[in-house]
């Protein structure tokens, strides 16, 4: 027995899933929380004997809706087998030094209620190394201790301590091309304007110290988003941030081209922010 649960989200992912399911096939608790595929994903996850759980994630949308949540509702519901689960997403891909890494974890928690891991995204067939704002992401946990917030790009919110994990989890964004990521990220950009404008409405408080100096990796990222978009010339700021102050120069051509890609993406954010203003 494993004595660790798997959540993997998906939504149209019959390329992804088959090796994502493989890379988790070591537990015997693996759950498909699917938002409505229109493809195969779910006929593959019950044919490689995963429980599928299906429900509506803003049908209207061709990429996300409230994914805070969503998620959450999937943490609260979904009837796990073990107290400790495992979220993975169908394009990321479990190592074996992480799965010895998960399974110790698990067995000694040292009165933790999650734990990090850090990713390793590929593009143009080598990893991205440098050029990520940041590789580590909340996904052993348990689902009474956790929470999801924002519409997109959701922040893992736990009620207690978090430790950090060896091993890798592998992320492969660009194997369904270039064009699929800027579609998918078209969309993304829509949610943050709107989260952005909702912010902005609220008047929602950051503290810049803490986005410089809290202990919580996760509330300083937390305060870091907020003061993040009320700085002026963004994109440039991504790109200077992502390409020469990460290192992304030493990825080589695919750190040019993601850290161009990545303030693409903010500059849509940008311009969706200000269409309300400046109506075409």
């Amino acid at each position: 027995m494993s004595g660790i649960s798997i959540l993997i989200l998906t939504r149209n992912e019959q390329e992804n899933l088959p090796g994502c399911l493989q890379s988790v096939a070591w537990s015997d608790d693996i759950h498909v929380y699917d938002s409505m595929s229109s493809d195969d994903t779910s006929a593959i996850a019950e044919r490689a004997g995963a429980r599928v759980t299906q429900r509506v994630y803003d049908s209207q949308r061709i990429f996300g809706g409230d994914e805070g949540e969503y998620r959450t509702w999937g943490l609260r519901n979904i009837p796990f087998k073990y107290p400790w689960v495992f979220v993975i997403d169908a394009d990321e891909r479990m190592t074996p030094e992480l799965i010895s890494s998960v399974q110790a974890a698990v067995a000694l928690p040292q009165g933790m209620v999650a734990f990090d891991v850090q990713r390793r995204d590929f593009f143009m067939g080598i990893w991205l190394r440098h050029v990520q704002a940041s590789p580590f992401y909340l996904r052993l946990l348990r689902p009474e201790k956790a929470h999801y917030e924002r519409l997109i790009n959701c922040v893992t919110v736990v009620d207690g301590e978090a430790g950090r994990l060896g091993g890798y989890l592998d992320h492969f964004p660009f194997n369904r091309g270039v064009a699929y990521w800027i579609e998918r990220h078209n969309c993304y950009s829509t949610l943050e304007a709107k989260h952005a404008l909702e912010n902005k409405t609220k008047a929602t408080e950051y503290h810049w110290r803490k986005a410089l100096t809290s202990r919580s990796f996760y509330e300083r990222r937390y305060h870091q988003k907020i003061l993040f978009y009320r700085m002026p010339c963004r994109p440039m700021i991504k790109f200077f941030w992502l390409y020469f102050v990460k290192g992304g120069f030493l990825d080589g051509r695919a750190g040019l081209t993601y850290a161009f890609l990545q303030s693409i993406y903010e500059y849509f954010i940008v311009l969706k922010v200000r269409e309300p203003e400046d109506p075409m």
